[in-house]
């Protein structure tokens, strides 16, 4: 049954008590306040007063008034920032010299933000607590930037440019879009696009829709509380967002409240959630899914004020009862619904034309468009005395001993450097990912103040992380075996976006994610914005805290395909080679000791993510203790060399089952006494020409790389685990006569073949390998090679006696 709307004669006897309760109701503005949450603010004064918070009703009303002024003047901010080259504070109209030339900015999603990010910053002076807080849709941000503009909660670099003055005010819209570049190449002014580093509290990109959904409920601590500011169009799309009940517990996890903005619109068409059936059914969804929806008007920020309040006090309830056990998960976590119109407070509401450039024409060329413009500015402009004195009334940081929302807590995360374990090595061959599984299982006794997550989409018995699932187990709601809890700190989904965001997501912890190599690729998405905005924090000057972990590709292609070639693809580790090295490592131990040897530092890192590359299969221990962590610290290592008259040969490995047909290989050189020289890449990306400075901080020194791979070798055969292109292409200082050099990897050869025969298909077995020899020294292979293998190599006979396959 609907709710009963509330009695209007009650809140009129309300009105006439409290003064400022009936100022407040009157609205603002474009802004009005329905009764339904005229009942709601009434509610939340008592329960503010009652807690303390607040000493009374006036106090209460009269900031919520100020969060009326707030809005309207970060309404009337956002679409100068759109539309124009300055401001007047005055409120007069425009002239055609005051806009810009070309127009640009995704208005409408940036005005919906408006109230919402305005009410989280009262909501946070209404209670004394500064809580933090995210954003999924990052084309949003102007609504962002301009009320922190407005408040003064900014970034020194852009406290600097954009004072609440004339002057200040003219650079932020004037620097918005402005693509103006500095010397180098890099954006002059401290504002983008998307929520960046310059944006105060900023801490997701947003660029790619549908990953804060995912992340936001593994964010914060206990103790901690998560504002969630979400689109109704990756609501639609991404799934992995109903499973946040099936993970939320208030042991481990703070208060999360989630706010869909229901605007009812993507760029060029409605979403499903823009009708009054399609946000009915996404309500009965959120209940299917263990959430409390609530549907409020996205148009007042009061309502989101009321609505977050109740929806903290409701999961912070629910919590309790869990931990004393009066709750069994899961916990029905409150879901906040904003029905708002596309563009709420300016001409063009509710229009496609809404999501970027509402007016019909531009303003600085269409009188029309500008007498539009300047029509519909005055209707959410404020005085600057009023305004002024509604900012004072809710930024009493100081006063109330509280951080800015700049610094919130997931802002500002730094976690202890961990302890790291003693692990003994190897000394006979077994699976490489053991010494990950014996590793992170010590790792996470040693440190048990840092919160651990394991991101699994497929098995981890199977990918030999057995002793990881025993200790930690998955986290379900009903737990079948030993190997599942309530509590388990495993995620668990076959949905690789879901579970690597819930170790991205995790940056207070400890965290390892392991995959099938060839299902890797559908968490670049995901990966990829972390990266992006680590490395933009770090050119700003506030490098990410965070520590850093491994993504692991195992059951990869050379060892899985039994599996046909859908699960044979290199792409995931290709692809993050391209990424900046200083904050995406890409490592291919070759087995367990150099396994074990790169995951300190890799955990030790601090805003960098690891791919690992690692073999499930049993592989002989090639490197002792001291030599692996050699290869630890240099990225490579020689491995053999065998001297003799001429020029040797330099071998580059790259990848365990290439390095062993290396070896393979190299046995028949020393048979004929050919020299060579044997070099086993682990992290190829340190061998790189540096794209810039900090990345040319973390490349082997060039006397290191002349000491491993002597530029006097000018025949050159590389043999790489990934395709070789790619290899090539991002080290082409290995390879600077390509006359002589071969590189051989994965040719996108596969089926159901077992690891020789994966090998032998992509033409990267021993016997090719001495072939590309054969090759570049004008010899014939068949110094190395029978006539039957040399058969075999040139198709003419059976695979099998390179193999080692039963024909």
């Amino acid at each position: 049954m609907p709710t009963p709307l509330p009695d209007r004669k009650a809140l009129d006897h309300q009105a006439q008590l409290h003064p400022d309760f009936a100022a407040w109701r009157e609205g603002y503005g474009v802004i009005r306040h329905q009764p339904e949450t005229q009942r709601q603010a009434l509610k939340l004064a008592e329960q503010l007063v009652a807690k303390g918070h607040q000493p009374d009703f006036a106090n209460v009303f009269q900031q919520l008034s100020a969060l009326d002024r707030l809005t309207s003047a970060g309404l009337w901010l956002v679409v100068h920032m759109t539309y124009t080259n300055r401001i007047r504070m005055d409120g007069e109209p425009l002239a055609p010299e005051d806009f810009k030339v070309n127009p640009e900015g995704h208005t409408g999603g940036a005005l919906n933000m408006v109230p919402a990010y305005a009410a989280y910053l009262t909501l946070n002076s209404l209670t004394g607590t500064t809580r933090s807080w995210l954003m999924g849709q990052g084309h949003c941000v102007a609504a962002i930037d301009a009320l922190n503009v407005l408040t003064g909660n900014l970034h020194p670099e852009q406290k600097a440019r954009y004072r609440d003055t004339d002057e200040g005010l003219n650079h932020l819209v004037s620097d918005f879009y402005s693509y103006r570049q500095r010397p180098g190449g890099g954006m002059a002014a401290p504002l983008g696009s998307h929520v960046n580093p310059h944006t105060a509290g900023g801490i997701i990109e947003g660029g790619y829709l549908g990953f804060a959904e995912l992340q936001y409920v593994h964010m914060p601590l206990p103790g901690e509380s998560l504002v969630a500011f979400l689109s109704d169009g990756a609501a639609e799309e991404q799934r992995g967002s109903d499973w946040v009940p099936r993970w939320w517990r208030a042991e481990d996890c703070g208060l999360v409240m989630p706010i869909m903005i229901a605007n009812g619109r993507r760029i060029e068409q409605r979403t499903e959630l823009g009708t009054r059936e399609g946000l009915e059914r996404f309500a009965e969804r959120l209940s299917d899914h263990d959430f409390e929806p609530r549907r409020f008007d996205g148009c007042d920020p009061a309502a989101f004020v009321c609505t977050l309040y109740d929806m903290e006090q409701r999961l912070d309830e629910q919590g309790e009862l869990a931990r004393r056990g009066q709750l069994t998960y899961p916990a029905r976590i409150p879901f906040g619904i904003a029905e708002s119109i596309k563009g709420f407070g300016f001409y063009g509401a509710g229009s496609n034309a809404a999501h970027n450039l509402p007016l019909p024409g531009n303003p600085h060329t269409d009188a029309d468009a500008r007498k539009l413009f300047n029509e519909h500015a005055r209707k959410v402009w404020v005085a600057p005395d009023l305004l002024a004195s509604s900012v004072e009334l809710l930024c009493r940081h100081n006063q109330q001993q509280r951080p800015l929302e700049r610094d919130h807590p997931l802002a500002r995360r730094q976690p202890a450097t961990p302890v790291i374990p003693e692990v003994p090595p190897a000394h006979e061959a077994c699976s490489p990912m053991l010494a990950v599984d014996r590793f992170f299982q010590a790792l996470v006794a040693s440190n048990p103040d840092l919160r651990p997550r394991v991101g699994n989409p497929d098995e981890l018995a199977s990918n030999r992380l057995g002793g990881v699932l025993t200790a930690l187990r998955h986290r379900v709601i009903d737990p079948e075996n030993d190997l599942e809890s309530v509590h388990g700190k495993v995620i668990t989904a076959l949905n690789e976006e879901a579970i690597v965001s819930a170790c991205l997501a995790n940056k207070a912890g400890l965290n390892l994610v392991a995959s099938y190599e060839a299902f890797c690729p559908k968490m670049l998405g995901a990966i990829r914005q972390e990266l992006i905005f680590a490395r933009h924090q770090k050119e700003v000057g506030r490098p990410a805290q965070w520590l850093g972990f491994p993504v692991i590709a195992t059951s990869h292609t050379w060892e899985n395909g039994k599996n046909e070639q859908s699960h044979q693809d290199t792409t995931f580790c290709e692809v993050l080679l391209a990424e900046m090295n200083d904050v995406s490592r890409v490592l291919f131990p070759a087995d367990y000791n150099s396994t074990l040897a790169v995951l300190p530092g890799v955990f030790r890192e601090r805003g960098r993510l690891s791919c690992m590359v690692v073999p499930k299969r049993d592989r002989p221990c090639l490197f002792s203790p001291s030599d692996a962590d050699l290869l630890a610290q240099n990225g490579a290592i020689l491995v053999d060399e065998h001297t003799a008259s001429g020029e040797p040969l330099l071998l580059i490995g790259n990848g365990a089952y290439q390095l062993s047909e290396l070896i393979r290989a190299c046995e028949r050189l020393k048979e004929t006494g050919a020299p060579f020289r044997l070099v086993y890449l682990q992290e190829p990306g340190r061998f790189r020409q540096p794209r810039d400075a900090m990345e040319a901080e973390v490349c082997l020194a060039e006397r290191e790389q002349e000491r491993l791979l002597p530029k006097r070798l000018k025949n050159r055969i590389a043999l790489t685990h990934m395709r070789p292109e790619v290899f090539r292409g991002h080290l082409p200082a290995l390879f600077p006569d390509t006359s002589r050099a071969h590189v051989m990897g994965y040719s996108n050869r596969g089926g159901t073949l077992n690891e020789a025969g994966m090998l032998f298909a992509n033409r990267c077995s021993w016997a090719h390998v001495l072939v590309a020899c054969a090759d570049l020294l004008g010899r014939p292979a068949g110094e190395w090679l029978s006539d039957q293998e040399l058969a075999a190599v040139e198709g003419r006979g059976s695979p099998s006696v390179i193999t080692g396959t039963q024909p």
